[in-house]
């Protein structure tokens, strides 16, 4: 018997910040090279500034982003936001590849039937926290900032 996927829910509630994280396929280290990063934050400022959010916190790590949105809009999809972010920076990504890495299209190329895919990012939403504590949303900016320093990849000195 085939077990049916999951699906990340979301829940558009006005008011709430969002915690989201999502990351690379195969958990590859393609955010380690700053071309990329420079893609990511490009696209969050493209999609913040046509979707109306703000971003409270974030942080690029090599192979996952952390990302703390504030949606200004009373309606909002938060699914639509995460595909403004997400999608220009695949697209670029995968077509930099062709063109200069092309030993890299089989390892982020995958069969779903009769469909061929080339994935930047692990399939699914990610991880979506809807905040509306203070106290919470304070720890969760903590914890996305102190992300590469917990990994090591910098040095924190008080």
């Amino acid at each position: 018997m085939r077990q049916q996927r999951r699906h990340r829910r979301t829940f558009n509630e006005p008011g709430h910040a969002h915690a989201l994280t999502f990351s690379c396929y195969q958990r590859y280290r393609f955010l380690e090279v700053e071309r990329t990063r420079y893609w990511l934050a490009s696209a969050i400022d493209a999609a913040r500034a046509k979707l109306e959010f703000h971003p409270w916190a974030y942080v690029f790590m090599p192979e996952h982003v952390h990302l703390l949105v504030f949606p200004c809009r009373r309606q909002y999809d938060l699914a639509e936001i995460a595909k403004a972010i997400k999608s220009p920076v695949a697209k670029r990504a995968i077509r930099y590849l062709e063109e200069h890495a092309p030993v890299w299209i089989p390892k982020i190329t995958r069969r779903r039937g009769r469909k061929t895919e080339r994935l930047f990012w692990q399939s699914g939403g990610g991880y979506d926290r809807n905040l509306i504590e203070p106290a919470t949303l304070l720890a969760t900016i903590e914890y996305i900032h102190m992300n590469p320093v917990r990994r090591r990849l910098v040095n924190f000195a008080c």
